[in-house]
């Protein structure tokens, strides 16, 4: 006979959207333990195991869109005149409505402008964006709530147990949480059932969760022109009807390295995989990005997650994952770097891959001691790669028939080493760049350079891409055991890169988007003030390179606040799933001339 040994699920608080999927440990006759499904469709001993979802409908209650953990007191009448959702527009107490005023006129005004513009925009926009006004209603006093459509839970299928009503919302071992069942709890029960007469042969066992919350979602981030009059664009605009492109680059924080005790302000509900994977898509395919640049994502979650779902929205996926001299752990979860791009915009011509490891061999191999050699391979294998990508763009009425109007573009997704060792970084780059030289040398081809790259700006690396070339003086140098790095007059190369976001610090215009983007940069460096933003550690790393020569930055995804993130919490947060921040850089090509 079986029998359930333990129930546990993933995360206590279930989030609009999220499937849950529960750890069932089961007991089989023979007293072996599973914690694989036993499905009807596969019986052991005679049994099989029944699932059951049922929601407690008679104890709803009003949930903050900012504070999930607690009950709402207030609602914004702003957000029902505009039609926000209104599990966005709930509130725990004054003072939390009044921090999130301004993002509620925000929410509001584009309110406004999706109904106006196109009313089905409406429930894509708020499904991704909104959070939850000339005013507000105290809930507790008031007796009929406007939260969203009210689920009817027919009398027939409900049942009452200590004095509770229950309604039975599923039958399978997953359920997806929907909007109506934001405020109520949910309890998943297991037991064993006769195959046959379909009679329980076993006590169940029940887990019962917290209220049902809305998913939080993040003030939306808008594109910034920069080609031209300032003005506040759309994501979901045609780049292709207008000859651009958008390439975005995110590190969106793998789950083996999303630990409670590296991130502990985060909370375990948010830091949850189901969770933040959802939170994660949505957010990638809401930039519309014609090229999607990805880093530290794990090779099953690639291949069973973010591979599929991506193809569903037109996406082709490339993907190399870091090599495992020194990675020690479960060889299915290593990361690497994912690249996709929308099929009927590029096709693909050419991948290369660069494992920074092989390099290390050759390297040691030629220059390095043979006593050395050991110690050298030791600072120097680390386990980074790069993924670089030739794509041509599809035309529509020219290319096929007329080879000359090709456009080629190479595309380089890198997450670098660790900045604690700077030379060995500072050689990755250069290893990089030099393998792009290569490239370039055999093909009149833009370049895009994306990634992670662990180096702050004003660090040897950073200098190296953006200019060219390190001061020999450079202080970063100073550190060189094995002396990789000299002569130092060998660190240079020929690419005209420059980093898209210090096209904020290089505008001359005025307007109200780029005074605030200023506000967000650098101006000793000309690069954003952060990019990576934990309790430990703000500051930028991440990157979008591309040649000048060939390229033209048309307009960049808005910069995050520092205040707003560290207010209460750093990344990973219930609202971004990453200790990272998304960059997306639209780009034209330069009318190509003859070299």
């Amino acid at each position: 006979m079986l029998s359930v040994l333990r129930v546990h699920l993933p995360s206590e608080i279930p989030v609009v959207g999220c499937e849950i999927t529960p750890y069932v440990l089961i007991k089989r006759p023979d007293n072996s333990v599973s914690n694989e499904d036993v499905v009807e469709a596969a019986p052991v001993g005679g049994c099989y195991m029944s699932y059951r979802y049922r929601i407690q409908t008679d104890r709803k209650v009003s949930i903050c869109s900012i504070h999930p953990s607690k009950q709402a007191t207030l609602q914004c009448i702003g957000c029902l005149k505009a039609k926000v959702p209104p599990a966005k527009s709930f509130h725990c107490t004054p003072k939390c409505f009044s921090d999130a005023w301004r993002h509620h006129l925000v929410l509001h005004e584009r309110a406004s402008s999706a109904v106006n513009e196109n009313g089905t925009e409406e429930e894509e926009l708020f499904g991704r964006f909104s959070s939850g006004v000339s005013g507000a209603v105290n809930t507790s006093s008031t007796s009929n709530l406007n939260n969203a459509s009210t689920p009817v839970y027919p009398a027939s299928i409900s049942e009452r147990s200590g004095g509770e009503t229950w309604f039975e919302v599923g039958r399978s071992r997953t359920y997806t949480p929907s909007a109506d069942d934001i405020g109520h709890e949910l309890k998943f029960e297991c037991l064993p059932v006769d195959s046959e007469t379909r009679i329980p042969v076993g006590n169940s066992s029940t887990v019962t969760t917290a209220r049902v919350i809305p998913a939080p979602s993040p003030c939306p981030r808008r594109m910034i022109k920069v080609g031209g009059a300032d003005f506040l664009g759309h994501l979901d605009h045609d780049s292709a009807s207008s000859g651009t492109f958008k390439v975005l680059s995110y590190n969106i924080l793998a789950d083996q390295y999303a630990t409670s005790e590296l991130y502990g302000y985060c909370p375990s509900w948010a830091l949850a995989w189901p969770y933040r994977r959802q939170n994660l898509l949505k957010e990638i395919i809401g930039y519309h990005a014609d090229i999607i640049c990805l880093q530290e994502v794990q090779s099953d979650h690639f291949e069973e997650f973010f591979s599929p779902e991506l193809d569903k929205h037109g996406y082709q996926a490339l993907y190399k994952k870091k090599t495992i001299e020194v990675y020690n752990g479960n060889v299915n979860r290593i990361d690497g770097c994912a690249t996709f791009f929308r099929r009927d915009r590029f096709s693909h011509v050419k991948k290369y891959e660069v494992e920074f490891n092989k390099a290390a061999q050759s390297l040691t191999d030629a220059v390095i001691q043979p006593g050395q050699k050991k110690l050298a391979l030791n600072r120097l294998i680390k386990d980074n790669i790069a993924l670089i990508v030739v794509l041509e763009e599809k035309f529509s009425n020219q290319g096929i028939d007329n080879p000359s109007q090709r456009q080629l573009l190479c595309v380089a997704n890198t997450h670098m080493n660790v900045h604690d060792h700077k030379d060995v970084n500072l050689w990755q780059v250069h290893t990089l760049l030099k393998g792009l030289e290569k490239i370039a040398i055999t093909a009149d081809i833009p370049m895009l350079v994306c990634g992670d790259f662990n180096s702050v700006p004003g660090s040897a690396s950073h200098a190296l891409l953006a200019m060219g070339k390190v001061d020999q003086l450079h202080p970063d140098l100073g550190v060189d055991p094995l002396g990789i790095l000299r002569p130092p007059n060998k660190l240079n190369h020929q690419l005209p890169l420059v980093s898209a976001y210090s096209t904020f610090a290089r505008m001359v215009g005025v307007g109200l988007g780029l005074d605030l983007q200023r506000r967000k940069m650098d101006p000793a460096t000309n690069e954003p003030l952060f990019t990576h933003c934990t309790r430990d550690f703000i500051g930028t790393l991440d990157y979008i390179f591309y040649t000048a020569d060939s390229l033209t930055v048309e307009s960049l995804l808005e910069l995050l606040d520092e205040d707003s993130l560290r207010k209460d919490t750093a990344l990973p947060s219930p609202e971004w799933s990453s200790d990272h921040i998304a960059l997306l850089a639209e780009f034209r090509c330069k009318p190509r001339m003859r070299r």
